[in-house]
């Protein structure tokens, strides 16, 4: 079965061609990275209207780059929560229109099983059931699969999402957005031999999977203020090194607790964070320790990407057939939940 899937729920314009929700026949992405750069972030308004320029394009270049004709697709996936409401419109607009020219059934996708089934592409022997850490930019959370089209979510942040700390931080200490990349280049120019700076890594006694950056966040920023204000220089290498091992310290332990909790002797993690060398180190030291599988895709499907919507459509499509054509966006929407 060849799904056409596309991705809009953020800043990158995706597009891809994925047979049977495990291989990529094609795959495009624009990237806005560089317009918003000028703001310290996304821009819900301009990210709508670059998806309106480039959508059309997108989606040519990834059927040509398919070498297939518009006929040979069997379904037209799309993500449809959650996002920014304005560019996901885009992208289900014109996935519902395609779909009606072409004939073809619609699937929604939400973003968040996309980012898992990632995994599926990058991994063909994988099979749910299996736990997973979801870690990016607009979300943190760790969730049991148990089907290719069913999770459950077992513990989240309660405010700021891991990748938006990293954002935040990174503007904070003068580093380009998106941050991610260049907080993960500055951490690794720190001394090893210095001592890190103390920071805090909250827990919920009432909800163990559960965490929180926005405090861990304020406090390096608090940091980088006081002593500014106070004529100290920071090190900030050390700082985003000291930051890395909070994030580190809350991520790792509820991911490996929440895998041994289900039962589940494997651990998929997903997004961008995902991307982070020192995120992926200490989650493959706590698996090996713990005898635990685990399944980090390539740094080229942790990003937002419209291949993993196709995998996820493909299995969503098998799980429930394909929507009506009066289908909606949503900005928000729980995995559990479906369209």
């Amino acid at each position: 079965m060849l799904v056409l899937a596309i991705e809009s729920s953020c800043d990158e314009t995706a597009a891809a061609i994925v047979r049977d929700g495990r291989e990529v026949l094609s795959s495009v992405v624009a990237s806005q990275a560089d317009t918003h750069a000028i703001y310290g972030g996304v821009v819900p308004e301009i990210a709508s209207r670059m998806h309106i320029e480039s959508i059309f394009s997108v989606v040519d270049s990834c059927v040509k780059q398919a070498s297939l004709h518009t006929s040979d697709i069997d379904a037209v996936a799309v993500t449809a929560a959650p996002g920014l409401i304005g560019a996901l419109l885009t992208g289900l607009s014109f996935a519902k229109a395609a779909a009606l020219a072409l004939d073809k059934p619609v699937v929604p996708v939400h973003h968040i099983k996309g980012h898992v089934a990632a995994n599926y592409i990058a991994f063909p022997e994988l099979e749910p059931p299996f736990f997973a850490l979801v870690i990016s930019g607009g979300h943190t959370l760790f969730a049991d699969v148990r089907d290719y089209d069913e999770m459950e979510i077992l513990g989240s942040s309660r405010d700021d999402a891991a990748g938006e700390a990293f954002d935040k931080v990174a503007r904070v200490l003068g580093l380009p957005y998106p941050g991610g990349k260049a907080m993960d280049e500055l951490r690794a120019l720190a001394d090893p031999k210095a001592e890190s700076y103390r920071l805090p890594r909250p827990e919920f006694p009432d909800a163990p999977l559960d965490c929180s950056f926005s405090g861990l966040k304020t406090a390096v920023i608090n940091l980088y203020h006081n002593a500014l204000q106070k004529g100290v220089e920071l090190d900030r290498a050390l700082l985003s090194r000291s930051f890395h091992e909070a994030v580190a310290d809350v991520l790792v332990p509820r991911a490996i607790n929440g895998a041994r909790a289900c039962g589940r002797n494997i651990l998929a993690v997903a997004g961008g964070v995902a991307a982070n060398s020192y995120i992926r180190q200490r989650l493959t030291q706590a698996a090996e320790k713990e005898g635990i599988k685990l399944y980090i895709p390539p740094l080229s499907l942790c990003g937002d990407n419209a291949a993993m919507i196709g995998s996820a459509g493909y299995y969503a499509y098998l799980a429930h057939g394909g929507a009506e054509f009066d289908l909606n966006a949503y900005a928000t929407m729980s995995p559990s939940e479906t369209f």
